[in-house]
C-alpha cells in the first residue's frame, strides 16, 4: 500500500500543558482510522495537525504530492446568504451533478427533506452541518478527515454515512480519518483505532469492539491507578460479547482471548434486584398511555418540532443546539385539537412497567419530544387518557442546561455542597451509598475540576454535572433526551456503567446507537400512520428492525398499501390467505402474552419484596414469556414482510 501522509516527530504544546510530544505516524493507502480518546487529550489537534490545519510547534507533515485532502471540522463556515445548491454543487450545471452517481448518493442520503433553493441562513444547526458533510463528500479525495461526524444526524443518517464511506474507496484505496464517539459507528467502518492519551497516539488493530479488547488487556498490567478504566473496559467488553453478537464476527476481534477475560464478570445489571427494587419504589402503576393522541393547532404546529440536536423549525428558529423542544415548546393544555391542525401522535397505547428500560426511536419530528412530555407532565392529550401512579417522580435530563442555569457563576464544589449527602446506587448485596463528590469522581472530575466555575466547564463536563443534579433528587422515572452529546467513549462508558444501577423506569432518546442498546433492554419507535400521524411500535428486532422500517416507508408508493400490498408481497392465492391468517392469530397471541406479562409486573408490588428467590422465580417467568413474545413479533414480522 502506498504511503499518502504521515506525522515526524509532533511536538504541540499550549501555555498551560503539552499536548502532545515527539508523535510519528503514518497513513497509508486503505486506512481506515477511528481517532478517541478523552475531551481534551487533543484528537481535534491532531485531525487538525494532519490535515494541514493548524501548524506543530515543531515536527513536521509529509504529504505525498498530489494528495487531495478533505477535512470537516467542527466549525460552521457555510455563508449564510447562498443557497443549499449553490454550498454543495457549486455552479455545476444541473446535468452534470445529476450525472454524478456519488452527488446524487449523497444528496439522497443527507439531504431529501431540504428545499434544494433554500438559504443557508435559515438552516436549522443541525441542517447546516448536513449540508457541510454534502459538499465535502461530493467532491473526490485522496484522504478524507472528519471531526464528530455524527453530531446532529440521526440514526437512518448515519447508517446511510458509514455505508457510504464503507463503499467510497476500493478495499485497498483512500484513507478515512474520523473522530468521533459514536462506538458503533467506530466498530462499523473502522480498521485501526487511535487512542490519544498522555501526550501520545496509541494505535490498535481493528474497530471500536477490538480496541476495547487490546486495551483490557494493556490495563491489566498497568498499574493500579488505572484499576478504573480498567473496570469499566471489562464491563463494556463483557457487553459487547454478551448482549451484541454480532459485533463477534469481526475477524480481528479474539474471541478466545475475550472469554477468558470476561470468565469471571457477572452480567451487566442485576435485572431481579433492580426489578424488585424499582416495585417497592413506585408500586403497580407507572404512567399508562391509554389511546392517546396529540393535535397541535396549524398556527402552533412547530411546537412539536423534533428534538434540539436538530435545532425547530423555521418558525421557532434559533440554533439546533438550543432549539425548544417539544416537551417544553408549547403546553398540550393550550393546544386544544385544533381543525386543521398537525396530530402529531394517534392511538398511542403504552402501559409503562416499573423499572422498564426503554430506547425511543424516530426522525426529527416524528413526536418523540411530545411523547415524553405527555410522560412527563408538560404535555397533555387531545384524545384519550393518561393515568398515572401516585408514587411517580418523572424527572428529564433536557438538551437544555436547565438546571445548570441557577448556578451558572458558581464553583462545582458549591453547588454539590447544597445537595443530598448521599445516594444510594444498585439494590440489594450490591447496593453502595455514595456522596456527591464520589459520584463526581466516577462522572470524571478531578479534585481541582471542583473549583471551577460551572460556567467554564466543557460542555460534557457541564452535561455530566447536570445528569448528577438530576439523579441526586432520586426520581424514579428518569428520562434521558440525547444525553451523549459532548462526551468521549470513556465518558459514556463511565455514564453507563452509573445507569446500570439505576432502579427506576429508564427512557432514552438517543441517535447514539451503542448507547441506546447498552443502556435500554427494548425499544420503541415512532412511525407514521397511513394518515401521517406518528403510531408507537415495538421493535423486537431493535434497531436493524426500525431501519428496515423506515426504508420501507420511504420507498413506498403513492397508491395506497391495501391497494398494493398483493402485488407486493409475491404471495397469491392459498399461501397469501394462510399468512395473513397465520398473522393475525400472532398478533392475538402476542396481545395476550403482553397483558400477562404486565399483569406479572404489577402484581410483583404485593409480594414480599424481601423474598428474593421468590422474586426471582417470577422474574424468570417473565422473562420466558417477554422471549417467547419476542418469537412470535419476529415471525410476526416476516410474515408482513411477506404479506407487503
Amino acid at each position: 500500500m502506498a504511503h499518502l501522509l504521515g506525522a515526524e516527530a509532533l511536538h504541540l504544546e499550549y501555555p498551560t500543558r503539552v499536548v502532545f510530544d515527539a508523535v510519528t505516524l503514518g497513513i497509508e493507502e486503505g486506512d481506515r482510522i477511528g481517532i478517541v480518546g478523552r475531551n481534551g487529550d487533543g484528537k481535534s489537534s491532531l485531525l487538525a495537525m494532519l490535515a494541514g490545519r493548524k501548524e506543530p510547534d515543531s515536527g513536521r507533515v509529509t504529504v505525498r504530492g498530489g494528495t487531495r485532502i478533505g477535512v470537516l471540522d467542527q466549525a460552521d463556515t457555510l455563508p449564510d446568504d447562498i443557497t443549499i445548491a449553490a454550498a454543495v454543487v457549486g455552479d455545476m450545471a444541473e446535468h452534470e451533478w445529476a450525472g454524478d452517481a456519488r452527488v446524487r448518493d449523497v444528496i439522497e442520503g443527507l439531504l431529501t427533506d431540504l428545499p434544494w433553493d433554500a438559504q443557508i441562513g435559515s438552516l436549522s444547526g443541525g441542517q447546516r452541518r448536513r449540508v457541510s458533510l454534502a459538499k465535502l463528500l461530493t467532491g473526490d479525495w485522496d484522504v478524507i478527515a472528519l471531526d464528530e461526524p455524527t453530531n446532529h444526524l440521526d440514526v437512518e443518517a448515519i447508517t446511510w454515512l458509514a455505508g457510504h464511506l464503507k463503499k467510497r474507496w476500493p478495499a485497498n484505496a483512500g484513507a478515512l480519518l474520523v473522530v468521533t464517539h459514536d462506538r458503533w459507528f467506530l466498530d462499523e467502518i473502522c480498521t485501526e483505532t487511535w487512542e490519544v492519551h498522555d501526550r501520545i497516539v496509541e494505535p490498535f488493530e481493528g474497530g471500536y469492539a477490538a480496541y476495547i479488547l487490546q486495551r483490557v488487556e494493556r490495563d491489566r498490567m498497568a498499574a493500579a491507578t488505572e484499576a478504573k478504566r480498567q473496570n469499566l473496559a471489562r464491563k463494556e467488553l463483557a457487553w459487547l460479547r454478551r448482549g451484541a453478537p454480532a459485533r463477534t464476527s469481526k475477524p480481528k476481534f479474539r474471541i478466545d482471548a475475550a472469554n477468558e477475560l470476561i470468565a469471571d464478570v457477572p452480567e451487566i445489571r442485576d435485572k431481579v434486584s433492580l426489578q424488585s427494587l424499582a416495585v417497592s419504589r413506585l408500586g403497580k402503576d407507572v404512567v399508562d398511555l391509554l389511546d392517546v393522541g396529540v393535535t397541535y393547532p396549524s398556527t402552533s404546529s412547530g411546537t412539536q418540532g423534533g428534538s434540539g440536536t436538530q435545532g425547530g423549525s423555521g418558525t421557532q428558529g434559533g440554533s439546533g443546539t438550543q432549539g425548544g423542544s417539544g416537551t417544553q415548546a408549547g403546553s398540550g393544555t393550550q393546544a386544544g385539537s385544533g381543525t386543521g391542525g398537525k396530530t402529531v401522535l394517534k392511538d398511542v397505547e403504552w402501559r409503562i412497567a416499573p423499572g422498564e428500560r426503554t430506547g425511543i426511536l424516530g426522525v426529527n419530528g416524528a413526536g418523540k419530544s411530545t411523547l415524553l412530555g405527555l410522560i412527563s407532565g408538560t404535555v397533555e392529550p387531545t384524545e384519550g387518557r393518561i393515568k398515572r401512579g401516585k408514587t411517580v417522580q418523572v424527572r428529564t435530563l433536557t438538551q437544555r442546561l436547565d438546571e445548570l442555569l441557577p448556578h451558572w457563576n458558581d464553583p462545582v464544589r458549591v453547588v454539590i455542597s447544597g445537595l443530598r449527602t448521599s445516594y444510594t446506587l444498585g439494590a440489594g448485596s450490591k447496593a453502595q451509598d455514595l456522596t456527591p463528590g464520589q459520584l463526581l469522581e466516577r462522572l470524571g472530575f478531578s479534585s481541582a475540576q471542583l473549583s471551577t466555575p460551572v460556567k467554564d466547564l466543557s460542555g460534557g463536563q457541564q452535561r455530566r454535572l447536570q445528569l448528577l443534579l438530576v439523579l441526586l433528587d432520586q426520581p424514579n422515572v428518569l428520562i434521558l433526551d440525547e444525553p451523549t452529546n459532548d462526551m468521549d467513549t470513556d465518558m459514556l462508558a463511565a455514564i453507563e456503567d452509573l445507569l446500570d444501577s439505576w432502579s427506576g423506569t429508564l427512557l432514552v432518546v438517543s441517535h447514539d446507537r451503542y448507547f441506546l442498546e447498552r443502556v435500554t433492554d427494548q425499544q420503541y419507535a415512532i412511525l407514521p400512520g397511513p394518515d401521517g400521524a406518528g403510531r408507537l411500535r415495538h421493535l423486537p428486532g431493535g434497531v436493524d428492525e426500525y431501519l428496515r422500517l423506515r426504508q420501507r416507508v420511504e420507498s413506498a408508493p403513492a397508491t395506497s398499501a391495501a391497494a398494493s400490498a398483493p402485488a407486493a408481497s409475491g404471495l397469491d392465492g392459498a399461501a397469501l390467505r394462510a399468512a395473513q391468517k397465520e398473522a393475525a392469530a400472532l398478533e392475538r397471541r402476542i396481545q395476550k402474552l403482553t397483558q400477562q406479562v404486565d399483569t406479572a409486573k404489577h402484581a410483583l408490588a404485593d409480594h414480599d419484596q424481601s423474598d428474593y428467590e421468590g422474586l426471582g422465580e417470577r422474574m424468570k417467568a417473565i422473562s420466558a414469556q417477554e422471549a417467547e413474545i419476542e418469537e412470535l413479533e419476529l415471525r410476526w414480522f416476516e410474515l408482513t414482510e411477506q404479506i407487503g
